[in-house]
């Protein structure tokens, strides 16, 4: 295709002039008419549909010959403005290949414009291919895998048009973001609502400033102008995801800035999640990608993101009155003034400075963040009766060992704990006058629990607790102001020092002198439970943001872009008072891939830092607190006060090898086989449940001389030599089928949902399977030593044995002389809740039983337990010996669990809480036909996700992703099962019922909006 002349700025515009012709009311065509045109001069017959447009008419036609969109121009357009955006589409078509776009249909008359009238007025039509797909705007959540191919589409269309010239791309219209002031002014009237109006006036004066003084540097060339939630159309990815893969109506087809093509697509994206306006940056880097931004464009993106969002909040709203009927522009109003608040939550200067650190361009080095003003000459600090000998630091953040058992969750926390340290120091020889709370730490105390959005933990300044009445004096020459209760203002040459906690002693609006007194620390009582007297909290924050009032918290995405405007406040206080550097999530995964070996893997794609656990709860570097539901280790919950308490005191006694006579072992040992029935009364301690099942193992073939084992398709044992021969899970080892030893014979998985037995009959078959494979081995000379099996089939996902499965084939093992082996490793101990045994729910006795995990709550301890006669035979070819199995810390570990399980009614509240979590998931499966089925009991439950619930096509990628959502929405949770299709839950069976229905909303809310 020949382009046309490159066209010149300074020639008569060919378009529309908005301002002009600033009503725009959609031309009226009935969905008659439009069938009409389509069959008459496009020769396309077919059914007609009317689907949405701001200020034209658009229609889907379906015809036999393949589905089609025919778009009625709104009459203040110019042919050649509609040629450009045909031709437009063309050149794209050949520029970028990748991008689908729709094709234009010549008219009978040989031209891609067709005329026809309407009541006397001319309009102009064109028929265009049907791009398929769904739009982007059809998906609540977007993760930021899609926003950043968002981005990256965006890239890919500016590149595409850079080179394409056409006379009718000069235009004046109200989206080209150059023209957002006068938009703005022209329909502001529309807006009736004057505190919208008013932040509107104000946002787009602020932005469109900036953008007066970067315009002269700014590309300008041919742009869609729209590329947009709305006009974005997806493919669906395997996982579930939208993928943007098109992009329709060129109706905004025009010249413009190139980075407004970008601020076009970003403004979009922001009523997605408008509690994360950075979330876009992903798109940011992918257009970048592609298309480089220079300083200045860098500079005017954020600007121009603001401008965007309000003109779509006053053209709606305008749209709305001028065309009332246009529910496609009323519908989309809230959307606008949620992206428009979005986009404004953040300064400018901010926003830039994280865009800055996310591309960090080219073309200049990065620049560090702003150094605090320092004192002046004469150092004076803002406190001047505290010396630096008189403060201590406060750790406050996922690793301080002042917060213990569970205090950071609550409220007055802080408070309370420095006013036990100042309590306690007024009583000791260096009695320090002030606690310092850290600038930039991350604080566990701001935390929130059962919460999906990331709380606002970083502290922008420092703290200061103190006596009530302690001196404030100017740290420099500035005038100070009363800015609300307890909150001073002072504007020095630099920054603005903000002091909240104060009483202000001297005339407001004064100009002060440096060292002259600004105030008093204000006093805070304490609660009434609180012993101590009142405590004063000075909060010390710099801005270099003239008025603004900058957040004292805000979250770990932003935190970094808002320390460049409120800098470290130290050098205010004569310490350091900032929180050291911490490595980074993303630093300590990179440390362990070149420490660790690669096989050992770690869940989640880019996984928090996990610093700190309390009960159901996990907390990591940031202050964000996660529910664990998928810790089976943890069976108490993370850091019970008793049982650290316990080890401790152990450690303090003695901690050995069990060689040794000390009464804990023998203690553990026998509590241990009073849990089980006879004859199970001999006890073995190890450290793992791997060491576990390939002692049970050991034991078996001695106690019958035999080698092979009988084991269970599709299950995990560990990773000894011995149980890994007996793992046949394929998502562990996908070639464990192929590479079992020979003495390991394998029976079929009795998976009654997809196995390949199911209904009434299934677990006869099963049944029937398992004694063909022992009597084949009997029948080869091979006749097993051991059968072992999960009494609940925990990899799948707590898929239950079908009733009888143990008993039939406990009695076929039996028959051929070998043991069975019951691996209680993940389900047992109490976790069922009706039954502490998993084999207890089919009604049988194992010869040998294997625990751990749950045994020491994330301590290492394991354990056998078999019958006198397995035992002896095992100690008559030598003795066995574990050197920490059975520790006497291990042991006081062991006993403690124990304790605590009983007196606290965990395998109670496993009935209940399980049950209940068992019921809200049941209903959302009634609602959400990817859940196929919800297997397990108690607290150890399984969530099977599937295509379809006909073929039972697992949703392995689907599964994936719901967890990575799940975990940006605050919940912990895995896969599990051959497929990986099965969310794994298993948390500590504290696990309460607000945290039950916290992780069943937050499942509801990702199957609802999407992954």
């Amino acid at each position: 295709m020949t382009l046309l002349q490159p066209i010149s700025m300074g020639h008569a515009m060919a378009g529309h002039d908005f301002f002009t012709e600033p009503d725009l009311p959609r031309p009226d065509v009935s969905p008659e008419t439009a069938r009409a045109v389509a069959a008459e001069h496009f020769g396309v017959e077919g059914t007609v549909e009317e689907v949405g447009s701001h200020q034209e008419r658009n229609f889907v036609v379906d015809a036999p010959s393949g589905r089609f969109l025919l778009k009625v121009a709104n009459p203040a357009f110019s042919d050649e403005e509609l040629d450009a955006q045909v031709r437009g589409m063309l050149h794209l078509s050949t520029t970028a290949p990748e991008v689908s776009v729709p094709r234009p249909r010549l008219g009978g008359e040989g031209g891609y414009v067709v005329r026809f009238g309407v009541d006397g007025t001319v309009l102009r039509a064109r028929l265009l291919s049907f791009v398929p797909g769904f739009p982007l705007i059809d998906s609540p959540h977007l993760a930021p895998a899609v926003v950043g191919r968002l981005g990256a589409l965006a890239g890919r269309v500016a590149s595409g048009l850079a080179d394409f010239r056409h006379p009718g791309l000069d235009r004046i219209t109200q989206w080209d973001i150059r023209n957002a002031r006068r938009v703005c002014e022209t329909l502001m009237p529309s807006m009736t609502d004057r505190g919208r109006a008013g932040a509107v006036r104000d946002a787009v004066e602020a932005s469109c400033d900036r953008l007066d003084a970067l315009s002269a540097r700014l590309r300008v060339q041919a742009i869609h102008g729209d590329i947009t939630d709305d006009n974005v159309v997806c493919d669906r990815e395997r996982n579930g995801r939208p993928f943007p893969s098109g992009v329709i109506d060129f109706g905004d087809t025009g010249l413009g800035w190139t980075v407004g093509e970008l601020a076009t697509t970003c403004a979009s994206v922001l009523h997605h999640a408008p509690e994360r306006p950075l979330a876009l940056l992903a798109a940011v880097r992918a257009f970048h990608r592609i298309v480089p931004l220079t300083d200045a464009e860098i500079a005017a993106l954020w600007p121009a993101i603001v401008a965007r969002s309000a003109v779509l909040v006053v053209s709606g709203v305008h749209q709305g009155r001028v065309d009332p009927t246009n529910a496609y522009a009323l519908r989309r109003q809230e959307h606008e003034w949620r992206a428009f608040e979005a986009a404004t939550s953040l300064p400018a200067e901010v926003a830039h400075a994280a865009l800055r650190d996310a591309l960090e361009p080219r073309d200049t080095p990065k620049r560090p963040g702003r150094p605090a003003p320092a004192r002046g000459p004469a150092g004076t600090p803002l406190l001047p009766t505290v010396t630096e000998a008189g403060m201590t630091v406060l750790d406050l953040s996922a690793g301080s060992e002042v917060l213990r058992e569970g205090t950071w969750l609550d409220g007055d926390a802080e408070r309370r704990i420095a006013g036990r340290m100042l309590a306690a120091a007024s009583t000791a020889t260096s009695r320090a006058s002030a606690v310092i709370c850290r600038y930039g730490e991350a604080r566990l105390t701001r935390t929130r629990v059962h919460d999906d959005r990331a709380p606002t933990t970083v502290a922008l300044g420092t703290e200061v607790f103190c006596a009530p009445g302690t001196p404030v004096a100017a740290p420099f020459a500035g005038i100070a102001r009363q800015d609300g209760p307890g909150s001073v203002v002072l504007r020095g040459d630099g920054a603005d020092l903000r002091l909240t906690g104060i009483r202000l002693t001297g005339v407001p609006g004064g100009r002060l002198a440096e060292g002259d007194p600004l105030g008093e620390v204000a006093a805070h009582p304490l609660p009434a439970a609180e012993p101590g007297a009142a405590v004063g909290s000075l909060f010390v924050q710099l801005c270099t943001i003239r008025d603004v009032e900058p957040p004292a918290f805000v979250t770990a995405e932003t935190a970094g872009a808002w320390r460049e405007v409120c800098p470290d406040p130290s050098p205010l206080l004569g310490l350091d008072c900032a929180a050291p550097g911490e490595p980074t999530s993303r630093n300590v995964l990179d440390l362990r891939r070149t420490a660790l070996a690669g096989v050992q893997e770690h869940y989640y794609d880019d996984p928090p830092r996990i610093e700190r656990g309390w009960r159901q709860h996990l907390s990591d570097l940031d202050g964000r607190t996660y529910l664990d539901m998928v810790n089976n280790v943890a069976s108490i919950g993370h850091a019970h006060p008793r049982l650290t308490a316990a080890a401790g005191r152990q450690w303090d006694l003695l901690n050995t090898n069990s060689r040794f006579n000390y009464r804990a072992v023998a203690d553990f040992a026998r509590r241990l086989a009073d849990l089980l029935p006879d004859p199970l009364d001999t006890v073995f301690l190890v450290n793992s449940g791997s060491e576990a099942v390939d002692l049970a193992l050991r034991l078996a073939q001695t106690f019958t001389r035999r080698q092979d084992v009988v084991c269970v398709a599709e299950a995990y044992h560990g990773w000894t030599m011995g149980s890994d021969a007996i793992s046949t899970s394929v998502a562990d080892n996908p070639n464990a089928l192929a590479t079992r030893p020979p003495w390991v014979h394998t029976v079929l998985a009795p998976n009654t949902f997809r196995g390949r037995f199911r209904g009434e009959d299934a677990g006869a078959r099963y049944v029937e399977d398992a004694r063909r494979v022992i009597g084949e081995a009997v029948r080869s000379g091979r006749p097993p030593a051991a059968f072992v099996c999960e009494a609940l089939y925990g990899n799948a996902g707590g898929v239950p044995l079908p009733d009888g499965y143990l008993r039939g084939v406990y009695e076929a093992v039996r028959e051929a002389g070998g043991l069975c082996v019951a691996d209680e490793v993940q389900v047992g101990y109490g976790r069922l809740g009706h039954h502490f045994w998993g084999f207890e729910q089919q009604g049988v006795t194992p010869d040998i039983v294997t625990i751990a995990k749950a045994m020491g709550n994330g301590h290492p301890l394991g354990a056998v337990i078999t019958r006198r006669d397995v035992a002896e035979e095992f100690s008559a070819n030598g003795y066995f010996f574990s050197s920490a199995g059975g520790s006497p810390v291990s042991c006081a570990v062991g006993m403690t669990v124990l304790d605590v399980i009983e007196d606290e009614g965990l395998q109670e509240n496993a009935v209940t809480t399980g049950g209940h979590l068992r019921r809200r998931l049941e209903k959302l499966a009634t609602d959400h036909p990817i859940i196929g089925a919800v297997h397990g009991m108690g607290l150890y439950l399984g969530v099977e996700l599937v295509r379809d619930r006909d073929t039972l096509e697992p949703a392995t990628e689907e599964t994936a992703a719901i967890c990575e959502r799940m975990l940006e929405l605050g919940v912990i949770v895995q896969p599990t099962g051959d497929h990986l299709n099965v969310l794994k839950i298993k948390p500590p069976l504290c696990l309460t019922a607000e945290s039950a229905d916290f992780f069943a909303d937050t499942l509801a809310r990702t199957l609802r909006d999407g992954w």
